[in-house]
């Protein structure tokens, strides 16, 4: 299991043409389907005016998470090529809507095919690429004559302090990516009882 992951760090657009027929591409960095699903009810009312709006999103670091709608156009012409650039380029956390005003001339089925792939495509080509991390996260408690021996293992590791009381016991919240966890428990545990 994999604990990093490729998705867009902000929103990208862009467009393809073919014979008159216009394909606005909008891609955006997305968590959840209740966020994907929200973008696509504003995309159909802001281009309501439109033919259709196509979309495809992918989610999660294991990519298990995903749906392409065709809006109309025939079967697996929009949703799914625009869904087979999100996976050639690994990409996840991520949604991308298709915008089509026609032209006047049918494309068809090929012809969709390449309009909505190479419209997504270049939405893709026009975002920044990043790499994220899987993080895991973990509670420690000790007492407080302890705190330096941990603090060393936080920077050690370059682990992230999510919160952190002192009171009699210290309780410490940590977040490191998911591999590294099991040696930030073990180095915390040593730190914490050396005997």
């Amino acid at each position: 299991m994999t604990d990093e992951y490729k998705t867009i760090r902000s929103e990208s657009s862009g467009t393809y043409s073919e014979l008159r027929s216009k394909f606005l591409a909008f891609a955006f960095p997305v968590s959840t389907v209740d966020e994907a699903m929200s973008l696509v009810e504003q995309f159909q009312k802001k281009y309501y005016d439109a033919r259709h709006v196509c979309w495809a999103y992918m989610l999660g670091a294991e990519r298990e998470t995903f749906r392409a709608n065709d809006n109309g156009e025939p079967s697996g012409t929009a949703g799914r090529p625009i869904l087979g650039q999100i996976n050639s380029n690994e990409l996840t956390d991520i949604i991308i809507i298709v915008v089509r005003y026609f032209g006047g001339v049918k494309l068809g089925t090929s012809g969709l095919i390449t309009a909505y792939r190479t419209a997504a495509a270049e939405a893709i080509s026009a975002a920044e690429v990043v790499t994220k991390t899987v993080d895991e996260e973990h509670t420690f408690t000790f007492e407080y004559p302890l705190m330096s021996a941990v603090m060393k293992v936080v920077r050690d590791m370059d682990a992230r302090i999510v919160s952190q009381t002192y009171d009699n016991d210290c309780v410490m919240t940590l977040s490191i990516r998911r591999s590294r966890m099991p040696e930030l428990v073990k180095r915390v545990g040593q730190a914490v009882s050396p005997f």
